[in-house]
């Protein structure tokens, strides 16, 4: 995993794993206030710690994922390779998206260890339904890493659609990588591709 997607997949799904708010939070304040909830949880956790698979995957499904917009989020992905899929195909495709990070999430949330997550100041509009939310990680021994959220109001609340650490967004970074893959076997082939890929991680963690 590259230094991107390590950054990304340790954080993301940490400031982001909470029972679903009674009411709507701003997106900031939705940010600050799980973040301390569920470092504590991790830090306490000592199964997640030592690499629990069914605990951490548990812990992902029931409490990460309703803050995440994975339809937006594959369509990014697959940027204008994308276009040809049919609505049958972008299912599939987001379904597959999906389980390949939750592995892989689910895998780096186990390596949290004591990082300091700092909140950059935060203004939005009252029309506003697409923000940034800007924060920080500091870490003994290396240099802040800048990581930006992205988040859209959906009816259901403020949704996750993207992140980008040290201006790199995640979503995109796997954007040619699934285009090589179109170019190569067509949507089919991507979609083959991430069952693979989800199977083999899947085997892997038995």
């Amino acid at each position: 995993m590259n230094s991107l997607k390590r950054s990304f997949v340790l954080f993301a799904f940490v400031l982001f794993a909470s029972a679903v708010q009674a009411a709507p939070l701003a997106p900031d304040a939705l940010i600050r206030s799980v973040s301390e909830e569920v470092l504590d949880v991790i830090r306490q956790d000592k199964d997640i710690r030592s690499g629990n698979t069914q605990k951490t995957l548990n812990l992902v499904e029931t409490k990460i994922l309703p803050h995440f917009n994975f339809v937006r989020m594959t369509r990014l992905a697959l940027g204008r390779e994308g276009r040809a899929a049919t609505p049958e195909q972008l299912t599939t495709l987001t379904s597959e998206f999906r389980s390949l990070l939750v592995r892989t999430y689910s895998k780096a949330l186990t390596e949290y260890r004591d990082q300091q997550i700092v909140f950059h100041p935060f203004n939005m509009k009252p029309d506003d339904t697409d923000v940034r939310v800007r924060t920080e990680i500091r870490q003994s021994g290396g240099k802040p890493i800048p990581m930006d959220y992205y988040l859209e109001k959906t009816p259901s609340g403020w949704k996750v659609y993207d992140v980008e650490v040290a201006g790199a967004s995640l979503v995109i970074s796997y954007r040619s990588s699934f285009a090589q893959e179109i170019q190569q076997g067509g949507i089919d082939g991507l979609i083959r591709s991430l069952q693979a890929r989800n199977r083999s991680s899947e085997a892997a963690a038995r």
